[in-house]
């Protein structure tokens, strides 16, 4: 990962300047240690005329999987690998930006202690960053730095040179210069505006890093024209943050409009006044629903299949009308978990009676989930192979028949009503199929069919007037023809 910077000079106003401005000597190469690899400062030319500062930045991939996210994206099956080979340590990227302002702190805060006159001097700069992921290609890069008055290079990189036919890749060979600029203005660009072209940051993206924007971005972003797109990339697409941002660049612009300080138009309402009420999750919606729809079926024994860490057991425990509850997960560790959050051990000896927890497989069928009420499957069908799912199909609806069966999984067209989900991916990396609302509504009524029984559908969270809800939730109740056909069955065995 490299980037050079330059600028040149006369003997009045010398090019090595620059390593006044960088803090770092022209005739020295430094190197400095982070948490993901080596960072190095060197001057490959360093001339009264011509002065160049070269960053190279080399990655250790497995210090990154240990120290940044660790997970590979969007659950693919080389997902795993791919957290360790990847464009990472040849590309630019929040690493690079990260280097930069660890690296070059002083310099992007304009200061220089031993030549106090020189940051604020604009100096003719050339920045080149021979390999920048660019989601939004050269038209993208030229509208992110044109407006701040850089002249732009931006040249696609051929997939393969040998192969023209195979197209240009994702990434440009970017060259800037200006004229007018200082050296901090434009380390402040660079700061904000690889990650946003790069467009996946590194590491978790937390309240504080609205703040390092606001700073890197002031004096140039409340009146970008792209501010919006910097904005909400920058910050990962978390809506809440991108929208506190954004207030907050509004307040700027206003403030900047009336001649006033931030403080003087931010006055509306006191510091101790209630914070804006949050939305309520949509797991917590999701478990409320279910409990309306068992309430409304009678239900009192009641199958959590696919129980997980113990969230639904834990709200069916607080209603006395559940007088039967069990857990039903393939993982031991889930079951631990689920243990320790419903504190077993500690259980009242009423209480324990009414809760069990037991390893099972939904794969197959199972003696023990006969003669319940009602089961519930709370976004269990979406982390099957579709190819399995006829199994778990039988093994519920077929041979333990419980009179009610609440199924919820995700709403796929939803989607994109989440801002911080990249388009093309699922929810979790774990799912193996989203549906769409038709693809839902088919299967569940060909299961009711097959097995006797009717089903309803019932949205969880907001319905959306184009998408739909969050979630969708298929209710089975068990037909009287469905329950006759079962018994006359049981007849002849006998």
């Amino acid at each position: 990962m490299f980037l050079t910077i330059s600028t040149t000079g006369t003997p009045e106003r010398p090019a090595t300047d620059l390593g006044f401005l960088l803090h770092k000597h022209p005739d020295k190469s430094q190197a400095f240690s982070t948490s993901y690899g080596k960072a190095h400062v060197l001057y490959p030319e360093a001339e009264a005329e011509r002065c160049t500062a070269a960053l190279l930045l080399e990655v250790d991939a497995v210090a990154l999987v240990r120290r940044g996210k660790g997970k590979g994206r969007g659950g693919a099956p080389d997902a795993a690998l791919a957290q360790y080979v990847n464009d990472r340590p040849y590309a630019a990227s929040s690493l690079l930006a990260v280097a930069l302002s660890g690296v070059f702190s002083s310099a992007m805060r304009g200061v220089c202690a031993a030549r106090p006159e020189l940051p604020a001097q604009p100096r003719p700069l050339r920045v080149e960053v021979p390999a920048l992921p660019a989601r939004g290609g050269p038209d993208l890069v030229r509208g992110l730095f044109e407006p701040l008055g850089w002249t732009v290079g931006a040249e696609p990189v051929a997939l393969d040179p040998q192969f023209p036919d195979w197209g240009d890749s994702r990434y440009v060979s970017l060259v800037l210069e200006s004229e007018t600029l200082t050296l901090a203005e434009a380390l402040r660009h660079l700061y904000v505006l690889l990650p946003v072209l790069d467009d996946a940051k590194h590491y978790w993206v937390s309240p504080d890093e609205v703040d390092k924007l606001l700073r890197a971005g002031e004096g140039w972003l409340p009146g970008h024209p792209q501010q919006k797109l910097i904005t909400s990339r920058y910050l990962s697409r978390r809506w809440s943050l991108t929208r506190q941002a954004m207030e907050r660049l509004e307040l700027v612009r206003l403030a900047e409009a009336d001649d006033s300080g931030v403080e003087e138009i931010d006055n509306a309402v006191e510091a101790e006044a209630e914070a804006e009420e949050r939305p309520t999750p949509l797991a917590v919606l999701r478990r409320e629903r279910i409990v309306t729809a068992l309430t409304a079926s009678g239900a009192a024994r009641v199958l959590d299949l696919g129980c997980g860490q113990g969230q639904l057991v834990q709200a069916l425990l607080k209603d006395p009308r559940f007088t039967e509850i069990v857990g039903v997960d393939v993982s031991m560790r889930a079951l631990t978990i689920a243990s320790r959050r419903l504190k077993l051990d500690r259980m009242g000896e009423r209480q324990a009676s009414r809760v069990r927890l037991f390893q099972g497989s939904l794969a197959y069928t199972d003696t023990r989930l006969k003669g319940y009420d009602a089961a519930v499957l709370s976004e269990v069908i979406e982390h099957l192979d579709l190819p399995r799912l006829p199994a778990l199909e039988y093994a519920v609806f077929g041979s333990a028949r419980p009179r009610t069966v609440l199924v919820t999984t995700p709403n796929v067209e939803y989607n994109v009503r989440w801002e911080t989900l990249p388009a093309g991916h699922v929810r979790h990396g774990d799912h193996r199929f989203e549906w769409t609302r038709e693809e839902f509504r088919t299967w569940a009524a060909t299961v009711a069919e097959r097995h006797g029984y009717d089903v309803g559908f019932v949205p969880v969270g907001t319905d959306d007037p184009e998408v739909g809800p969050p979630t969708q939730m298929a209710v089975f109740e068990l037909s009287t023809a469905g329950t006759e056909n079962v018994n006359e069955k049981e007849a002849k065995a006998a």
